[in-house]
């Protein structure tokens, strides 16, 4: 058709060429439409379900490639055929997520078989069809006969539609209807195929419509609108007769519904052609002219070069820094005399160089390395520019002693530059900076200098990839900067804002910080625009909406990794996380759970845990600049997670997009590509969500309706957090009606935390494929006796809720791998039956042991336990038993990372507490024990492993410093009330090297406390409060402003 429509321009038939360049760039825009489509739904299959493409992985992939290419690279024409392609390409990927559903269901084999068969087959005949595709010849002309509504529309003032959305009048009743007949599953490829042409050439009519609703139309525009208008009826009252008419036959013997079926799709396929035909018409003849309303202007989206974000002014601020200068301090100054190379790695503005300033002007470095260099330009190209790098070096290092030949080394040669500075080297431990070194071309040879060194030399190398070179990985210690916690983030805002912060404006506290993403670069950037306008809510709100729009040229790169770099598993790992309410902070414990219970991440080795694996890609996202740590434990660890401001509205755009993939309907929960029916549904009670009425709404909704959308949900997490009567029975509801409609068999994940008292129904214990069960913080009374059904499970978290007993059936959970209890209500367990074991169980927290509790012969068979918190019965003759059994049980633990154990009266006051010698627990890095000890030697004999320890009520009359001084990790150490007893404190020369948080409360005895000079080297957080007698302060602390945070607070 193009070489036609060119033959006739050269024959002056200029009318009639226009009218194909019409169709053509009518038909390109339809079929750019599907091919973009199809292409974005199977990345959502990529992101969210992976699976689905084994055995079929590579002939999918090279069909992608090839349908990605064409128009791009090759020049081929966007034609009906193509169209084709990209219909037959996107019924494949609704067979794999059908294969993926059939996978689930118990006896789906046969429809698993057929499904492979038939995939194949497509597959196959997708790939005879792209090579004989059509190329273009040649590019469309730009002249005057292009359609002008392409480039810029002009309307005449003849007639309008003010304030009146076209698109949601006259063509979305269409598109809804086409969504709901393409999710039959019955519907025949052929059928699919036509009504998908017409979804998609009404899609591209929409940008045209919703340019209309801003112009007045003349007569020949309004006869089209018209026209337009009878169409969409005449689809809607077809695909309604159509659906009406397939019901009946549902219903009518087995003996005539296949004739019947078959002819009444024929009929249907017809009468879309039809219909298409009409559109593609319409489309073609689109009105031209028109005039735009008054005082309003058409936009023009102009592409922008990435510039690189403004560099600030603003000096390092250590307190945001101090655990990353702490961990490069570590490195540089470790006695290995081996060259190292330390890369401080991350994403653009993470502060990279503020880092490597801060640690460069340490007093500590300075002293360590008598040579230091840091290139002032190493944005090298060109060999000269190289050149001058190393002169720079050279000149850095070697002024301190070789002022009188300077000039020689600045006339030396390469080599002889390069033979002087290896001399210097060897004999000198030295530090070098060099921020991206890729295009220094004396790279290599630098390095093979500094690797012949054995002075302790060391090398920080500045960088945004988060890969290295293989000539590094044997010598270097990566360390990837993350992006900074929410308290990180407002002290580092805070000392970049000049000016003071009322008190009104404190408020906005939480959206600055959630706003920045931890990232220090949008934070000082923030703090530098907010410190040039009035302090007021109005203008603070502006800038941060600012601020918001600013975003995306700095995340841009991470964007780009996302998709280019992080594996299928990660990604999944990353958008469950927009399931979460926006901005709200993720506990890792809960995150990690639900990655298992998912199946989001599969362990590559057998004797890896699933939880250790999902634990590691959290940390990975988490250096990579992915996932923001907004809250840390007192002891480094992890406490809670969130997604950056900017990915969370990249991939809140991403699920939109999965959504309305041939879809019209607005849900916050995660769809099966393709079809109406929900995977992972989320409850965030937006009323304008399709589902917030099957939840919330009442209880009208039929079988039939929820067996459309919750068929084959995989997950239910709700977010209601209401303390209303309401919202007790809604829930309840919901799930009892689904229950009873065959819904939610598949599902693995329940997720009810802080959803207040939900009534479970006793039809819970249906949900045989149940893996995790959470109603943390429900304040829920009682468990449906049915729990004992759900064999599958692996979580059941019942923490903060009003259960005091479980019943003995809990032992016939033998997949269950964490079990927390609410200690609160003093939850008991009661004695294990003859059948039943726990053997998998690695988390047992907030149980209360009493003497009926079944520790002999019960819980003391529980070996793989990693972590135990425990709260004892002081009754000294009731409870002599079960505390032995406790204290050996405790002994047999060697896979133990964390100990909680709590000796109490009954008014919970500290009662005694024994526990033998712990250190052959090389694992356990957390202990918490509140009572007296028994058996206070215990204190010398914790393990090297121990990273946070606290102590409560457990009156010991020697100095605990003296041993705990010796322990290498410990990072926080916490003495409670009646911790310690006695008047003086002492900490010694060299110890508690790590300690970063040291917390003194009601210590009213104490009145004297001595620190050498060298101990507590680490300590940036010291809390003195609620003493009687609050102890000097040793000077050597008070010398550590402003690096150590001290909070005094006498007793009230």
């Amino acid at each position: 058709m193009r070489m036609e429509a060119m033959r006739m321009i050269k024959e002056g038939r200029n009318e009639e060429a226009r009218e194909i360049f019409r169709k053509l760039e009518n038909t390109r825009g339809v079929a750019e439409l599907a091919v973009s489509r199809v292409m974005e739904k199977l990345n959502v299959v990529l992101i969210q379900e992976p699976g689905v493409l084994v055995g079929v992985e590579e002939e999918v992939q090279w069909i992608q490639r090839k349908l990605m290419r064409l128009g791009v690279i090759y020049g081929y024409d966007f034609t009906e055929e193509l169209m084709d392609v990209a219909y037959d390409f996107e019924d494949v990927i609704d067979d794999l997520v059908l294969r993926s559903a059939a996978r689930q269901r118990r006896g789906g084999n046969w429809e698993r078989c057929i499904l492979v068969i038939r995939i194949h087959k497509k597959l196959e005949m997708i790939k005879s069809k792209i090579p004989h595709l059509p190329r273009a010849q040649v590019a469309i002309p730009h002249s005057s006969i292009i359609p002008k509504y392409l480039e810029e529309m002009e309307w005449s003032p003849l007639f309008s539609i003010p304030s009146q959305n076209l698109e949601d009048t006259v063509v979305s009743p269409v598109k809804e209807k086409l969504s709901a007949l393409l999710a039959l599953k019955a519907l025949h490829p052929d059928t699919k195929k036509k009504t998908r042409r017409v979804l998609d050439e009404l899609q591209s009519l929409s940008s045209f419509l919703k340019g209309l609703e801003l112009v007045y139309l003349d007569d020949k525009a309004v006869v089209w609108m018209e026209r337009l208008s009878d169409v969409s009826l005449s689809a809607v009252v077809v695909i309604e007769d159509f659906i009406n008419n397939n019901q009946q036959l549902r219903k009518k013997s087995w003996m005539g519904s296949p004739f019947g079926k078959s002819k009444s799709q024929h009929d249907f396929g017809m009468k879309m052609d039809q219909i298409y035909a009409k559109i593609q018409e319409l489309s073609i003849s689109k009105p031209e002219k028109a005039t735009q309303v008054q005082g309003q202007s058409r936009e023009f989206i102009k592409s922008e070069k990435h510039m690189p974000p403004q560099q600030t002014t603003q000096n390092p601020h250590l307190a945001s820094f101090d655990d990353d200068v702490h961990a490069m301090m570590t490195r540089l100054l470790a006695a290995n005399k081996s060259f190292r190379v330390i890369p401080i790695m991350g994403m653009e503005g993470i502060g990279k160089t503020t880092l490597a300033k801060l640690i460069f002007h340490n007093k500590a470095v300075v002293d360590h390395f008598p040579f230091r260099a840091w290139p002032s330009t190493t944005a090298s190209s060109t060999i000269g520019d190289s050149r001058q790098i190393l002169l720079d070096i050279i000149k850095q290092l070697m002024n301190y002693k070789m002022r009188v030949t300077r000039d020689a080394v600045v006339s030396s040669e390469q080599e002889e530059m390069m033979q002087k500075l290896k001399a210097f080297l060897i004999n000198n431990r030295s530090l070098i900076v060099m921020d991206d070194p890729s295009h220094f071309c004396y790279w290599d040879n630098l390095l093979r200098v500094l690797a012949d060194t054995s002075n302790g030399s060391r090398m920080i190398w500045i960088t945004r990839k988060m890969s290295l070179p293989p000539n590094l990985k044997m010598r270097s210690d990566p360390h990837p900067l993350r992006l900074r916690a929410d308290e990180e983030s407002w002290a580092l805002f805070t000392h970049a804002l000049k000016v003071r912060i009322p008190s009104e404006l404190q408020e906005l506290k939480e959206k600055i910080v959630t706003r920045c993403g931890g990232l220090p670069l949008l934070i000082v950037k923030l703090a530098e625009a907010l410190s040039q306008k009035d302090a007021t809510i109005e203008e603070w709100s502006r800038a941060l909406q600012q601020l918001f729009h600013d975003q995306e040229k700095v995340w841009s790169n991470t964007l780009c990794r996302i998709y280019k770099d992080l594996s299928l598993y990660m990604r999944r790992c990353l958008f469950s996380l927009t399931l979460f309410p926006h901005g709200s902070d993720t506990p890792t414990r809960r995150l990690i759970t639900l990655w298992v219970a998912e199946d989001l991440v599969q362990t590559e080795g057998k004797n890896e845990a699933p939880e250790d694996f999902a634990e590691s890609c959290l940390n990975l996202l988490i250096a990579q600049g992915m996932v923001q740590l907004s809250k840390k434990k007192l002891n480094g660890n992890v406490k809670t997670v969130r997604l950056p401001d900017a990915l969370t509205q990249y991939w809140l755009s991403k699920a939109q997009q999965a959504r309305v993939l041939g879809d019209h309907i607005y849900t916050r929960s995660e769809l099966f590509p393709g079809n109406h029916m929900i995977r992972r549904l989320v409850d965030h009670l937006d009323m304008d969500d399709i589902t917030f009425d099957h939840i919330h709404g009442g209880h009208d909704t039929s079988s039939t309706s929820l067996i459309h959308y919750y068929q084959d949900v995989l997950s239910f997490r709700s977010f209601d957090t209401r303390r209303k009567i309401e919202s007790e029975e809604e829930i309840g509801n919901f799930l009892g009606r689904c229950i009873s409609s065959d819904c939610f068999l598949f599902l693995w994940v329940l997720d009810l935390e802080n959803v207040f008292k939900p009534k479970l129904p006793e039809a819970l214990g249906e949900l045989t494929q149940l893996r995790y069960l959470g109603l943390r913080s429900t304040f829920l009374e009682k468990l449906p006796s049915s729990i004992s059904k759900l064999r599958n499970l692996q979580t059941l978290d019942i923490k903060h809720t009003n259960i005091s007993i479980l019943p003995n059936s809990i032992w016939k959970l033998q997949q269950l791998r964490h079990l927390y209890f609410s200690e609160g209500y003093r939850s008991k367990l009661k004695p294990q039956p003859s059948i039943g074991s726990l053997t998998t169980l690695q988390t047992l927290c907030g149980l209360f042991v009493d003497e009926e509790t079944p520790i002999k012969d019960g819980l003391n068979r529980l070996l793989n336990l990693r972590k135990l918190g425990l709260a004892m019965s002081s009754q000294p003759k009731a409870m002599s038993t079960q505390v032995q059994a406790v204290t050996d049980w405790v002994l047999n633990l060697n896979h133990l990372r964390s100990l909680r154990v709590k000796s109490i009266d009954d008014n919970n006051q500290p009662g005694d507490l024994e526990l033998k010698p712990l250190t052959g627990h090389l694992n356990l890095s957390c202990i918490f024990l509140f009572g007296r000890l028994r058996n206070p030697s215990i204190v010398s004999q914790f393990p090297l492993s121990l990273i946070d320890l606290t102590l409560s009520g457990s009156e010991l009359t020697e100095d605990p410093m003296q041993s705990l001084d010796k322990l290498p990790n410990l990072r926080s150490l916490k003495l409670f009330a009646k911790s310690y007893l006695g008047k003086s404190m002492h900490c010694s020369l060299g110890g508690f090297p790590q300690l970063r948080v040291l917390k003194l409360w009601k210590q009213d005895q104490l009145e004297d406390w001595k620190v050498e000079k060298g101990a507590l080297q680490a300590l940036r957080d010291l809390e003195i409060r609620y003493s009687e007698r609050t102890p000097m302060l040793p000077e050597e602390l008070l010398d550590r402003s402003p690096f150590l945070k001290i909070d005094v607070q006498p007793a009230q």
